[in-house]
């Protein structure tokens, strides 16, 4: 076994069914009485729920902002931290995705106000110390355990009306969080063992919810994936796929989730030829790889009917050539060196919506 670090970020898990039940319960155990609860507009009706049954518990609900935006511009975390100071509030509350969650992170980092988080996608972001951020159509991320929620709450019940295609982007998402952490460079055992029961469990779930979208039983165990998948990702370093990600978010305004989708397999195909035995522990778990990672994957985004195509969501192909230089601008830890052709193919690729193939390098280009 090699020598390896491992480092646990403090963190307090409350997960099952019904279990939002047990907020007002944790905004007192904090020390706060004010909360400020923060939405995107397609989530506002649950804040605005929220507002309501802790106004029951005599929780005195400072007010709602429901303006989060993906890829968390500053313009918007400015916008948001005015009300909460002008609302004199004591703590926020995400209830959302990896928009929210976000934003909340920006505003705790800034304020020093305690976060609780409310987790109703796959995202994963509740678990990482790691806040992303726009400014002037520049994403730039940066790492601190300052910005950890100090409570998150899990439940699937708040899942339910979240629509199947959503479930499988954002499970996607999370999947990709914990394939990169099989292989970062500060991988080591636990991490692996938690990014293999997170993908066995995402795998294993998200096509029962596109089968039968009300059914209770694969959101719970989707959720419980994505917490294990957002846990690897907020304990491993970051290499092509997520930086090439944050590029491509950041720079021409890509939905988040679809964006890492339609990526995944590109990416994975990209660094397969210098990660073997990675390979071939994502294709033991995988359904229907028959020994080939890529395979089961691939079999898993047919079965979840998701996004193929960057061109499909909003980029365009005049776009591949800057996205590719932006993705090689900087050397960064990735098992297979940062290789500006094929990085471009890889792009271009998924930019058309083609299948991925393992060994670029002897692709027919």
């Amino acid at each position: 076994m090699k020598d390896f670090e491992y480092n646990t970020f403090p963190s307090r898990v409350i997960f099952g069914s019904g279990s939002v039940q047990k907020l007002p319960a944790e905004i007192r155990r904090i020390n706060t009485a004010r909360p400020l609860l923060l939405s995107t507009p397609r989530g506002s009706h649950l804040a605005v729920q929220l507002s309501e049954d802790l106004r029951k518990s005599f929780i005195d609900v400072a007010g709602i902002f429901s303006n989060a935006k993906e890829h968390t511009p500053t313009s918007v975390t400015e916008e948001a931290t005015v009300v909460l100071t002008s609302k004199a509030a004591d703590c926020v509350i995400s209830i959302g995705g990896g928009s929210v969650i976000g934003l909340a992170k920006a505003i705790s980092i800034r304020t020093g106000v305690p976060h609780i988080s409310i987790p109703t996608t796959y995202s994963g972001s509740e678990m990482t110390p790691i806040l992303g951020e726009t400014h002037d159509g520049k994403k730039t991320t940066r790492a601190d355990p300052k910005v950890l929620p100090v409570a998150v709450i899990y439940d699937p019940d708040l899942t339910a009306s979240l629509p199947a295609a959503i479930c499988s982007t954002s499970g996607v998402n999370a999947i990709a969080h914990a394939v990169e952490g099989l292989y970062a460079s500060n991988t080591n055992p636990i991490i692996s063992m938690l990014a293999l029961e997170g993908i066995r469990s995402l795998a294993d779930s998200l096509p029962g919810i596109v089968e039968d979208s009300g059914s209770k039983a694969p959101r719970e165990k989707a959720l419980y994936g994505a917490w294990l998948c957002g846990t690897v990702l907020g304990n491993s370093a970051m290499g092509l796929h997520h930086k090439l990600c944050h590029v491509l978010g950041g720079s021409f305004s890509l939905p988040h989730a679809e964006t890492h989708t339609i990526l995944l397999p590109h990416t994975l195909s990209y660094d397969a030829p210098a990660i073997p035995e990675q390979m071939v522990k994502l294709a033991e778990i995988l359904p229907e790889s028959n020994g080939d990672a890529l395979q089961g994957l691939e079999a898993l985004l047919q079965k979840l009917q998701v996004p193929r195509a960057l061109k499909s969501v909003g980029m365009k192909e005049s776009d591949i050539d800057k996205a590719a230089n932006m993705a090689t601008s900087n050397q960064y830890p990735n098992p297979r060196g940062l290789e500006s052709k094929w990085i471009r193919e890889v792009i271009r690729r998924a930019w058309a919506g083609e299948t991925a193939v393992a060994n670029l390098q002897d692709a027919d280009t």
